[in-house]
């Protein structure tokens, strides 16, 4: 028997500033549906979900949806004019004996409901439209990047949500790991017509380059008869022009054909070149404290960064791993501990919160008017890694449009102005990346790129994000920031910090265990320290907790280097790997022998 549809879009048009978005567009979402909604910056994915949403009109076609069907939309920004708290916002359509539904949404999505209104960020408004949507439970909800300022805790319990509910949902998302978890079937965007197929997002790709790969055999086909016909047509028509008239039109007809065909769009031409190589040692901290007011950041931190490492940090929103980077940056003095910054350092920053585009500004304005890229004379011309280039040259190597360039930057996508922000970052030599969420509002192709370019960077990468799959794809260290001051490094990424954190403890001889430290003598007189200087009698104490530390993440990366399948499957993690095991094996001897001879010398005294 054939189900009813919930929501169904026949023949729709839709035209922005004379180019259209769609153009004879249909598709149905039935009852139970899972879909991902993909496709490139810029494709209309959020358009589409709108037109779906009944929030944009298309020029021409139809929506219908089945008579007693609620359709719920999560709004990018929401207005809240007229309510005093987020809770009022979330609550607004709720029955009063329904609203406990906002007060469960708001714990999972970690926002309190009674902040108010006008001292709420971007984050906590979205996070409130969100808990309004998830509360509603609406029998199709239309999810335009739902991840998007939540922690990876928060994702998880978002995840959770949709795994056990009834109603069918669209998602637009960049986070991989979700969409693959929820998915059932996938919807795809690309040069206006839409795609269906009745697999997760996890069979995305490969469908994707089959569809391009049979289109690229096509337009050859095409582009050999077309050369077959011209040659004819140049060669035999003066001898045959009145019987094969047919035969010339339909010639014609293929060149329209082929010019009428739509090329697609191609990846950004991004490239990270590394100048000069930082020292071996780009940043060790040592008994790293940080506190603001009653939050403890960070508690007795010690942590070395080699060149080439590649640092992922994780932990709830607002536990302060921002803050940690700038510690370790010398961006904020510590309350206690040192960090010691490692020579040569060349470093660029992707800011998550986009601050460095002028909203106001064109996107010329935007590149012309940073100073590092700055041709002093040359209103048209940027600097790019110590060349000058055109400005709307090297906004086309990162697929804007010479239209485009003199738009305000607040008329982009959230997608568009990443790029715009890349653009920024990889016009400036560097060998130490700082990566504060990049991957937000990013399509599948740019990600698959960036994560290749990070691959093949010679410098150093100190990455923050919730983003699961990306971790796991660039991390070779994950640093866990668990609250109350506790951050914990752990060997590779995302999977690996979870494998290592819930991994019990082995028994018998094949154990890997932590290095001991020497043991101290029980009888320890105070007199018996007096030689050592204040500095000396500081690190003998911290020294025991080092060489555990040491021992422990020597224990651990042992513990990943034993996998059998490791060094065919990941060559590049296995050498980081390597290189960190012998880092801490080369430190933990040196921590021993540094704990002895100041033993050695108290007990002199």
């Amino acid at each position: 028997m054939a189900r009813t549809p919930l929501l169904q879009l026949n023949d729709i048009a839709l035209t922005f500033g004379g180019d259209p978005v769609f153009s004879d567009l249909s598709l149905v979402v039935q009852p139970g549906d899972r879909l991902a909604l993909v496709g490139r910056n810029g494709s209309g994915k959020s358009t589409l979900m709108k037109v779906m949403a009944g929030l944009v009109e298309p020029d021409s076609g139809e929506r219908i949806v089945t008579p007693g069907t609620s359709v719920g939309y999560m709004e990018q920004e929401p207005d809240m004019t007229g309510f005093a708290t987020l809770g009022d916002f979330a609550a607004a359509r709720l029955d009063p004996s329904e609203h406990y539904r906002v007060e469960m949404a708001s714990e999972g999505l970690k926002f309190d409901p009674a902040r108010p209104v006008e001292t709420a960020s971007g984050g906590e408004r979205r996070r409130a439209a969100l808990a309004r949507l998830m509360a509603e439970a609406p029998e199709l909800m239309l999810l335009d990047e739902p991840t998007n300022h939540l922690d990876i805790e928060a994702i998880a319990w978002l995840e959770a949500e949709l795994s056990q509910t009834r109603a069918a949902f669209l998602l637009i998302s960049h986070d991989r790991a979700f969409l693959r978890a929820l998915s059932k079937g996938t919807l795809w965007i690309d040069r206006g017509a839409v795609r269906r197929q009745d697999e997760g997002f996890a069979g995305f790709e490969a469908w994707r380059d089959k569809i391009w790969e049979e289109e690229d055999i096509a337009r050859h086909k095409l582009d050999r008869k077309i050369k077959a016909e011209a040659k004819w047509a140049v060669e035999g028509i003066s001898a045959r022009r009145k019987r094969n008239q047919g035969r010339v039109r339909a010639l014609q007809d293929l060149r329209e054909e082929r010019a009428g065909q739509i090329r697609r769009q191609g990846t950004a031409a991004m490239d990270l070149a590394s100048g000069q190589k930082s020292g071996r040692r780009v940043m060790e901290a040592e008994g790293l404290t940080k506190r603001f007011g009653d939050q403890t950041i960070v508690q007795g931190l010690d942590l070395r960064v080699m060149r080439g490492d590649r640092v992922a940090f994780v932990g709830p929103n607002g536990v302060g791993k921002t803050t940690l980077i700038k510690l370790l940056t010398g961006e904020i003095a510590p309350d206690a501990g040192r960090v010691t910054l490692g020579t040569n350092l060349l470093t660029a920053v992707f800011d998550q919160t986009r601050s460095a585009l002028d909203p106001d500004q064109s996107l010329w304005e935007n590149l012309v008017g940073d100073k590092d890229m700055r041709v002093s004379g040359q209103a048209d011309q940027v600097l790019v890694r110590g060349q000058p280039k055109h400005v709307v040259g090297y906004l086309k190597e990162f697929l804007f449009d010479e239209r485009q360039a003199r738009a305000p930057v607040r008329s982009l996508s959230g997608g568009e102005k990443a790029r715009l922000l890349l653009a920024r970052l990889m016009a400036k030599e560097s060998n130490l990346l700082i990566l504060d969420e990049p991957t937000n509002d990013l399509d599948v192709e740019t990600l698959d790129l960036l994560q290749e370019l990070l691959d093949d960077y010679d410098g150093t990468v100190l990455l923050v994000s919730h983003d699961r799959d990306f971790i796991d794809r660039v991390a070779t260290t994950t640093v866990a920031m668990e609250g109350q001051g506790r951050v914990v490094p752990y060997a590779g990424g995302w999977s690996d910090y979870q494998a290592q954190r819930t991994a019990p403890p082995e028994a018998g001889p094949a154990e890997t265990k932590p290095a001991q430290k020497p043991a101290a003598p029980v009888d320890r007189k105070p007199a018996r320290d007096a030689a050592l200087s204040f500095t000396e009698r500081h690190r003998l104490a911290e020294l025991p907790g080092v060489i555990d530390r040491l021992g422990a993440e020597i224990a651990k990366l042992e513990q990943f280097l034993s996998q059998p399948d490791l060094y065919a499957k990941e060559p590049v993690k296995f050498a980081k790997g390597t290189e960190a095991l012998a880092d801490r094996q080369q430190a933990l001897a040196a921590a021993e022998e540094e704990w002895m001879m100041l033993e050695e010398k108290a007990e002199a005294s």
